[in-house]
């Protein structure tokens, strides 16, 4: 891994219809992982667009949308915690 590349810590889902294009997320992402959209929605809007990769999860995008339902934020379990998951999730079902 890069020292610039970080381990993704979190997903976003951007409803493209939902988004009117304002930009309020974009400028609240510190990561940079977002921007608007050269193509327009149904609306005429530029919608945000998630860049891929490189989101933290902090959800502060989500908060900054004045529009409901516009962005979903998935937090990320690490490699570690999702081992440690899967065992626990195993040593329930074996019961």
């Amino acid at each position: 891994m890069k020292s610039e590349e970080k381990e993704d810590r979190g997903r976003i889902d951007i409803s493209t219809e939902e988004c009117k294009g304002c930009g309020l997320c974009v400028e609240a992402c510190a990561p940079n992982v977002m921007q608007l959209s050269d193509g327009f929605n149904s609306r005429g809007y530029h919608p945000a667009v998630y860049l891929g990769s490189g989101c933290t999860g902090c959800g502060v995008c989500f908060f900054a949308c004045p529009e409901p339902g516009a962005i979903t934020v998935y937090t990320l379990l690490s490699p570690a915690k999702a081992a440690e998951a899967a065992s626990l999730s195993l040593a329930t079902t074996t019961l």
